[in-house]
C-alpha cells in the first residue's frame, strides 16, 4: 500500500470517514483502488477539523500481491479474548453493541424486503423459496436481538441508531422487477456482508462466533445466480441493464457502510485501531480492496460485467 497524501496527524480522533473509488490508475499505470479515510477530531476548532485524510492505492497486479501476502494469522489481543474479559473494556464494549444492533437491524430489513420482493416472483415455487429465505434472516434477528437482550442491553435501543442508514439504503435501491430484486439481495447484502466479516475477525471469540453465524448464506446467492442467468441466456439485452444496476448497488452499498461506521464513535475507533485490535490505516485499503475483488467474482457468477 502507498501513501498518496498524508496531511497531519493528532492522537484525539473521534470518527472516521472512508471512500473507496474502484479501478482508478495508479502513478505506475496499473490499476488498482484508492481509499480515502478522513479521521475527523472534534476538538479541532472550526473547519480545521480535519486532522487526518491519507489516500492509498493498492495494484491488482501480481508483484503487488507477492509484496502484500494475505496468509491469516493466530488471533491476538481482543480476538484471543472471551465476550466476558473483552467487554471489561467499555469502549469495547460499546463497539459491539454498535456492531450488533447494526446487524440485527440489517437482518429485520432484509426479512421485510426479501417477503416484498417474493410479490415480484413469477412463479409460485420462486415465490415460496424467497418466503423461506425471509424466515432464515428473521431467524437470524432473533439471534442477534436475544444476544443483545443477554448482555445486558435493550434491542430496540440498540438499533435506533442504524435505521436512517438501513432505511436509505433500501429506498434508494428499491428493485424495479425480479430481476433486479434478486441481484440487489445477492450483491448488495453479500457487501455488506463481506465488509462485517471483515470486523469480525477483531472481535473477541463469542462476538465473532455469533456474527459469522447470522451471516451465513441463506441459499439466496445460488437460487440469484441460477435465475439471473437463465434471464440473461433467454434475453442477452437483460445482462447490460443488470451489470449498471449491479454497480449502482456497490456504490450505495459502501455509502452505506461509510455512513453506519462514521456515525458511531465507538464502532468507528474500534476500525482504525483505538479497541480492540482495529484496522490500521493501509489494512483499509487492503480490506475494500478484497470487498471488491469478492464484489467482482460474484457478477462474474452472475454473468454480469463488474
Amino acid at each position: 500500500m502507498r501513501p498518496v497524501e498524508h496531511i497531519r496527524e493528532r492522537q484525539s480522533v473521534q470518527q472516521a470517514h472512508y471512500h473507496h473509488t474502484p479501478d482508478s490508475r495508479t502513478r505506475h499505470g496499473r490499476f488498482g483502488h484508492v481509499v480515502v479515510v478522513t479521521l475527523i477530531d472534534r476538538d479541532l476548532p472550526g473547519q480545521a477539523e480535519r486532522a487526518i485524510v491519507r489516500c492509498m492505492t493498492s495494484s491488482d497486479s501480481p508483484e503487488n500481491a507477492a509484496e502484500n501476502p494475505e496468509t491469516p494469522a493466530a488471533p491476538t489481543g481482543v480476538a484471543a479474548m472471551d465476550w466476558t474479559a473483552a467487554s471489561a473494556d467499555p469502549q469495547y464494549r460499546a463497539a459491539v453493541v454498535d456492531l450488533l444492533g447494526a446487524l440485527a437491524y440489517g437482518e429485520l430489513a432484509a426479512f421485510e424486503r426479501l417477503a416484498e420482493d417474493a410479490k415480484l416472483a413469477p412463479t409460485m415455487a420462486d415465490k415460496a423459496e424467497l418466503a423461506k429465505m425471509a424466515s432464515a434472516e428473521f431467524h437470524h434477528f432473533e439471534r442477534l436481538r436475544d444476544r443483545l437482550a443477554e448482555i445486558g442491553e435493550e434491542p430496540t435501543q440498540a438499533m435506533e441508531p442504524f435505521v436512517a442508514a438501513y432505511d436509505g439504503f433500501h429506498k434508494q435501491t428499491a428493485p424495479s422487477d425480479w430481476l433486479e430484486g434478486l441481484v440487489k439481495a445477492y450483491v448488495g447484502d453479500s457487501i455488506a456482508s463481506d465488509f462485517y466479516r471483515e470486523v469480525a475477525a477483531r472481535l473477541d471469540s463469542d462476538t465473532r462466533a455469533l456474527v459469522l453465524a447470522v451471516l451465513d448464506d441463506t441459499g439466496h446467492g445460488g437460487f440469484a445466480v441460477e435465475k439471473v442467468r437463465a434471464a440473461i441466456e433467454a434475453d442477452p439485452r437483460v445482462g447490460g441493464r443488470l451489470a449498471l444496476w449491479a454497480r449502482r448497488l456497490m456504490g450505495e452499498a459502501l455509502s452505506q457502510s461509510q455512513r453506519v461506521v462514521a456515525d458511531r464513535d465507538a464502532l468507528s475507533t474500534m476500525l482504525v485501531g483505538g479497541v480492540a485490535d482495529g484496522f490500521d490505516l493501509a489494512e483499509v485499503g487492503r480490506m475494500f480492496s478484497r470487498i471488491t475483488e469478492a464484489h467482482t467474482k460474484r457478477m462474474a457468477a452472475l454473468g454480469l460485467a463488474a
